[in-house]
C-alpha cells in the first residue's frame, strides 16, 4: 500500500464533495428511516432528492472540473 498525493486536489471540489456527500448520504439514511416507520411518501420523496442531488452533483462535476 502507498501513500496518495491529494495535493492536487482543489479546496473548491473538496468542500463541494464532502457537502454533496453528506446531502446525499443523509437523504438516503431519512428515506430508509420513514420507510421503517411506515411513512412511504416521505420515504419515497427523500429517495427521490438523494438522486436528485446525485444528479445535480454529477453535472456539476461535469461542467466545472472535468
Amino acid at each position: 500500500m502507498s501513500l496518495v498525493d491529494v495535493s492536487s486536489v482543489s479546496a473548491s471540489l473538496f468542500i463541494l464533495g464532502v457537502v454533496f456527500l453528506l446531502l446525499i448520504f443523509g437523504l438516503l439514511s431519512l428515506g430508509i428511516l420513514r420507510m421503517f416507520q411506515q411513512k412511504f411518501r416521505t420515504g419515497w420523496f427523500c429517495f427521490a432528492g438523494a438522486i436528485i442531488s446525485f444528479s445535480v452533483f454529477m453535472f456539476i462535476l461535469n461542467k466545472w472540473y472535468v
